[in-house]
């Protein structure tokens, strides 16, 4: 006799009758046992695998850029200046002066003297030259510069060459006739020998608007040369005082620098700027010539070798950024006194 197979027919081989009949349903059609199912999960599984993987690869990439950005700017904040390891060979001693002459410009005194000490220090710099290309600037970094030029040659007993280049004006020059001897093209601008102090009046204009200045001070003279006031004559005369004594210090130094190669005129501490033909003939300025001439024909050391400092990018930010902050407040609240 056969035994009967109490299996329901429809299911799976290998499931037990019993647990077949406990399910109510197939093994074979539960979802969790199909394969394509499981094939399904899987590749999801590798595909959120993949991006994690692909997420932390990118977080370690930005966290490193950042890193070496970071490391960039601190060796570009720390890095010294530009130093230069001159030769020991003779040579001419090159220090710029370019733009205007400000405190936080790269023509100024800090900048200016540190490019001048390291050249005349030097064992090897038969002469120091100073090339110029300003329109002038602050009197108290020109007249601190002056200085220096006429400190170190003293000390370093070498001869110090102004050769200006486009313009050598009001504070430039003051720069300049601490030199030995100026040498100019005969198209440069020299002169200007003179002092100013601008500013703006909108007392008028803010009448006609209906505005009303409301400014508050302790003390008579602390609103002094306000733009948004009216100028009180006793005031404008102080100020005006100030810049003629001013004016009397450049010409003194001019004097001393030139002594009597100097040919005075009404016009000559007027204010007024000259070619570099008319210079000379002025004495203003000693003769024609460039850096490159002064090296080989007066120097005798064809060589130049350039000592002046250089911003590196972290301190141009730094200062661009210092500056930003208060400077407008600051020119409008006084004005400026210049060598222009």
């Amino acid at each position: 006799m056969t035994p009967q197979d109490d299996t329901p027919p429809n299911a799976a081989p290998g499931s037990s009758p019993r647990e077949a009949a406990a399910t109510g349903r197939s093994p074979a059609a539960d979802p969790a046992n199909t394969p394509a199912l499981a094939q399904t999960v899987q590749t999801l599984a590798r595909e959120l695998m993949a991006e994690r993987r692909t997420d932390r690869h990118w977080r370690i990439f930005f966290r490193l850029s950042w890193l070496g950005l970071v490391l960039l700017l601190l060796w570009l904040l720390l890095a010294d200046r530009v130093h230069h390891s001159a030769p020991t060979t003779p040579h001419t001693a090159l220090v710029e002066l370019r733009g205007e002459i400000a405190a936080d410009s790269e023509a100024s005194a800090e900048q200016l003297m540190a490019g001048l000490r390291n050249a005349f220090e030097d064992k090897g710099a038969r002469a120091v030259v100073l090339r110029i290309n300003s329109p002038g600037g602050s009197p108290v970094q020109a007249g601190i510069i002056n200085d220096e030029i006429r400190r170190l040659k003293v000390l370093h007993q070498k001869k110090v060459y102004a050769v200006v280049e486009e313009v050598c004006a009001s504070g430039a020059y003051y720069v300049a006739v601490a030199a030995d001897e100026i040498y100019v093209d005969k198209a440069s601008i020299v002169g200007s020998i003179g002092v100013l102090m601008d500013g703006f009046g909108f007392n008028g204009l803010m009448d006609k608007l209906g505005i009303e200045r409301r400014l508050l001070t302790a003390g008579d003279n602390k609103g002094m040369l306000d733009p948004f006031t009216a100028q009180n004559p006793k005031q404008r005369a102080y100020a005006q005082a100030m810049i003629d004594q001013i004016h009397q210090q450049f010409i003194q130094v001019v004097r001393e620098g030139r002594g009597k190669r100097l040919k005075e005129s009404p016009d000559t501490f007027s204010g007024l700027f000259w070619n570099g033909e008319e210079a000379v003939k002025l004495g203003l300025a000693d003769k024609f010539g460039s850096l490159d001439y002064v090296a080989r024909e007066v120097v005798r050391a064809e060589e130049v070798i350039d000592y002046t400092p250089r911003e590196n990018v972290a301190e141009k930010l730094a200062k661009r950024f210092g500056a930003s902050i208060g400077e407008g407040a600051m020119r409008s609240a006084a004005g400026l006194v210049r060598l222009r």
